[in-house]
């Protein structure tokens, strides 16, 4: 706020010779819904406009133009903005009130799917902009990618241009940590499709600095010494946008061109169970005294640490039948089932999914499929610095933080060794956000954009050494058997060789 107001003060002073304080009146609109933060920040332009020689009521009555004490997203503005800045909350739809969520959802288009308050915070922010406005952002870039963001993609994509994009992987922004790292993002109304591009700049004054000075530089095509490069057309209908390396994606789209998405060729990718009371569900599997048949051996991620299973001995509590319908099982049929969730049962009817449902109260958030567990599948934890990927020949079943994939085409051990490549880890690196720490989500939505080969279609000497190179959890052989399959060039090679994990 400070900065803006001494800019404004300067233009004023400019332009009415400082005598015409309503002109300034409809210059600044500032919201804040938390009460203790709009006060504060009150009481301190309040003091900056007296440090400016502005008596009490004249800072008083620019001060109250200027700040509002509510919700952005319910506020309703007369006029539109030249310049839209801000920080909006990260805040996930779990966390709001139902009786919010509804509004907002009614209101605001893009809140698709399980989408983060900050999506109708840009949404509403790009309707305020002027002709000739410009909205900058520094905010989390997950929607850029993934399925929550699908709407608001589409949007920006008919009526903006992304002008600027800032990539603050392993910088720290803020004063405290964030979990997920977040972007500079400016928009506009614009049509020249360019995007200036840049990664990890330092945070110091003069690096800024010149930073910003590229960043505005109308030689679009220039590519300055801190900006990484210029991109054309980034923005397609409601497909992520992919800001890499010219190299990585005009190799993403030969391998899509030329092959089939995972699921295409053969293979099923599922997520494993959550159960809304891990404590109640998920238990010591040997211990456990109810019916053998309602309890299934459970593999977690503490389970496959090493690469490889060794399993701590959890199992998961399974209240469905074997039918195609998977009801719950009656209770009276499974006398120690019964009398072990009853004993629970206070706890278990304060979940979501058993509200209103007095007869399901016992159920977990997923159905449990009791034949998936032996089937032969991967197994591939979310959140992984690489792919830490595990054959299980059918003896478990997965735990909600586990990814899977089935296959009745693809040898399963050889495609480990696939999805073990640095070749598939560009693809989820092109695809998905970095976490602090450098980590990578592998999420269904970014597996099933893996492209792959039919097996069918595979020689049998790479086969052979996809296979091998699984079997000795061989990472070289494992790249070098999958660059043989995707028919890699020695430049192609080279460019994988040297992107930074």
């Amino acid at each position: 706020m400070l900065p803006i107001i001494d800019r404004l003060l300067v233009s004023w002073k400019k332009l009415s010779d400082g005598k015409n304080l309503l002109t300034m009146c409809d210059a600044i609109r500032a919201v804040e819904l938390n009460a203790d933060v709009y006060y504060a920040t009150r009481e301190c332009v309040l003091e900056h406009l007296a440090m400016n020689g502005f008596p009490l009521k004249e800072s008083s009555l620019l001060t109250d133009k200027w700040l509002l004490n509510g919700d952005f997203l319910m506020e309703e503005f007369s006029d539109k903005f030249n310049f839209i800045v801000g920080n909006p909350p990260y805040v996930r739809q779990e966390l709001i009130p139902d009786y919010l969520l509804l509004r907002y959802r009614k209101k605001y288009h893009t809140m698709y799917d399980r989408s983060d308050l900050y999506i109708p915070f840009i949404e509403n922010s790009l309707k305020l902009l002027a002709d000739d406005g410009r909205l900058g952002f520094i905010c989390a870039d997950r929607w850029m990618k993934n399925r929550y963001g699908r709407s608001l993609r589409s949007y920006v994509s008919e009526y903006f241009n992304l002008d600027i994009y800032v990539d603050m992987v392993g910088r720290d922004a803020f004063l405290k940590d964030v979990s997920a790292y977040p972007a500079v993002v400016v928009f506009s109304r614009n049509t020249t499709g360019i995007t200036r591009v840049a990664r990890c700049p330092e945070i110091e004054n003069d690096s800024l600095k010149s930073l910003a000075s590229e960043l505005v530089d109308n030689n679009a095509d220039k590519n300055g010494e801190t900006c990484s490069m210029v991109i054309r057309d980034l923005t397609h209908d409601d497909q992520p946008w992919l800001i890499e390396t010219a190299e990585n994606l005009n190799l993403i789209n030969k391998i899509k061109n030329k092959f089939y998405s995972l699921e295409k060729a053969g293979c099923k990718v599922g997520i494993g169970v959550a159960t809304g009371a891990d404590k109640i569900f998920v238990i010591d599997y040997a211990s456990l005294k109810i019916e053998m048949d309602r309890k299934i051996p459970l593999l977690t991620t503490k389970d496959i640490l090493t690469g490889e299973i060794d399993w701590l001995g959890k199992g998961v509590i399974n209240p469905f039948d074997d039918t195609e319908h998977f009801s719950l099982v009656n209770l009276d049929d499974f006398p120690l089932l019964k009398n072990y969730l009853e004993n629970h049962k206070e706890l278990l009817l304060k979940r979501h999914c058993a509200k209103n449902a007095d007869n399901n109260w016992y159920r977990t958030i997923d159905r449990i499929t009791p034949a998936l567990t032996k089937k032969p599948k991967l197994l591939i934890p979310d959140i992984k610095g690489h792919a830490n990927v595990v054959y299980d020949p059918g003896k478990f079943y997965p735990h909600h933080n586990l990814y899977y994939i089935l296959s009745d085409e693809w040898d399963l051990i050889a495609l480990r060794a696939v999805l073990l490549s640095d070749l598939v880890r560009m693809f989820i690196k092109t695809y998905t956000t970095k976490m602090r720490g450098g980590y990578l989500r592998f999420q269904a939505q970014y597996l099933r954009r893996i492209c792959i080969p039919k097996w069918d279609n595979v020689e049998e000497n790479i086969r052979q050494e996809l296979f091998a190179a699984s079997l000795n959890n061989d990472i070289a052989a494992c790249n070098a058997a999958t660059n043989k399959l995707y028919g890699l060039s020695d430049d192609e090679i080279e460019s994988l060789a040297k992107e930074e994990w």
